[in-house]
């Protein structure tokens, strides 16, 4: 009869074990006392405990009134407190069907292709370049701020011919800008930030889709802060994939971003002549994860952030029960009462056309002779209100002031402007 495969190979070796030049004798009967042995003799761990983690978690309650994440409401809170459940249970995939249909309604698509990439925005944004663009294809990217410049970056990274065409700041493109860009680069995708919080620029789509497929272009648009707080129609205005963040006016967490794929856009991400760079974001798997694709089960991809999407659930939730049309218009009047309220107090707002302007997200032209740093930290420790610098290009050049979502309201806005009246007041000014 065989032994035990351990005992049989130590029991026999009576002999040494090599320590550099040392050498010491050892006998072990059985693999238990082989365990007991080496517990023995092993030295305590180095590395203690640390204290910080002895101490009870304390998060402030601040307003969020900077470029995102915004303040998340109670309810979605309380939602994404629900218990966890298994990745792979029905109950999950249930909640993800609803997620599906909520999305569908929140981008005015009825697009199959329809999902919440597990990551914040930037993954989305990985997703939809490298799913749809290869080594060597041509790729155009909008610059009108710093998330034109990451596209660029993006795609560069995996082997793309990138060409770019540039909005002077706090502006937009024409669409004769971009189809003189379209007809000249012959690009295979064409990315444009809709809602571009680095300038605060609202830029125009209509027509832009037409153009893109006029000249054989998947339309791509970051949407991160822009949707659910101003007009977007993702099929009637020809847009072939489309991506946003859940931490802006969806007002839940970071940690999902939504994103859709038009029929002409799957047909370049399932016709490629290779992989995808990115295992993780690779739109086969995660087609099959939520249920887009046409096989009758589902096969593990990767573990889903179950409580993410308890909370992401639930602010669609909120937002079809406002109505889309009704946030567009509450966001619409709480940027007008603001913007007419900081030209009262003599501040200007960097991008100069009304129709031009974001709002979800406002740039100010950083006040003269002031330090911008200093007016934020001011407004951080004697208000506890965040508002931001600029991001990119803009860095240096303005405040940012999110009001997104449930914070997006007139009384947000006045709290908002006695801040930085308060700041102006008692910040260093100085007389150069």
């Amino acid at each position: 009869m065989l032994g035990h495969p351990l005992r049989s190979s130590v029991v026999r070796s009576r002999g040494v074990l090599g320590l550099g030049n040392n050498f010491t004798s050892f006998h072990i009967s059985s693999p238990f006392s082989f365990a007991r042995h080496a517990v023995k003799n092993m030295s305590s761990v180095s590395i203690p405990p640390p204290e910080c983690l002895k101490k009870r978690l304390v998060v402030p309650q601040r307003h969020m009134f900077g470029p995102g994440p915004s303040n998340v409401p109670p309810r979605i809170l309380q939602a994404g407190a629900q218990p966890v459940i298994g990745h792979m249970h029905p109950e999950t995939f249930e909640i993800m069907a609803d997620i599906k249909r909520g999305l569908q309604y929140l981008f005015q698509t009825q697009n199959r292709m329809t999902l919440a990439v597990s990551g914040t925005g930037h993954s989305a944004m990985e997703c939809a370049i490298f799913n749809t663009v290869e080594p060597g294809d041509g790729v155009l990217v909008a610059v009108n701020g710093v998330w034109g410049e990451r596209a660029a970056d993006m795609a560069e990274r995996i082997g793309a011919r990138v060409n770019t065409v540039v909005a002077p700041p706090g502006g937009y493109l024409t669409n004769a800008d971009i189809e003189k860009a379209l007809s000249r680069h012959k690009p295979v995708l064409f990315f444009l930030a809709h809602g571009e919080s680095s300038t605060g620029v609202l830029h125009p789509l209509d027509g832009i889709g037409e153009l893109c497929h006029k000249y054989n272009c998947l339309f791509l648009v970051d949407s991160v802060a822009s949707i659910g707080g101003t007009p977007l129609y993702m099929d009637q205005q020809g847009i072939d994939i489309l991506y946003t963040g859940s931490q802006k006016v969806l007002n839940a967490p970071p940690g999902t971003a939504p994103i859709s794929f038009s029929e002409r856009a799957c047909y370049k991400v399932f016709n490629r002549t290779g992989k995808p760079v990115s295992f993780f974001l690779d739109l086969s798997w995660l087609a099959n994860y939520w249920g887009c694709d046409d096989k009758p089960a589902r096969v593990y991809h990767h573990t889903g952030p179950v409580t993410a999407f308890y909370s992401l659930r639930e602010s669609l939730a909120v937002l079809a029960e406002e109505g889309l049309e009704n946030s567009w218009e509450r966001h619409k009047k709480a940027a007008e009462y603001f913007h007419a309220g900081l030209e009262s107090m003599g501040l200007k707002l960097f991008v100069k056309e009304k129709h031009a302007r974001l709002p979800t997200v406002t740039t100010i032209v950083a006040p003269h002779g002031y330090d911008w740093k200093e007016i934020t930290s001011y407004i951080m420790k004697t208000h506890n209100l965040e508002i931001s610098g600029g991001l990119g290009p803009s860095v240096g050049l303005v405040l940012r002031v999110g009001l997104m979502g449930c914070n997006s309201s007139k009384a947000n806005v006045d709290m908002v402007l006695a801040a930085l009246r308060d700041a102006l007041k008692h910040c260093h000014r100085s007389k150069v």
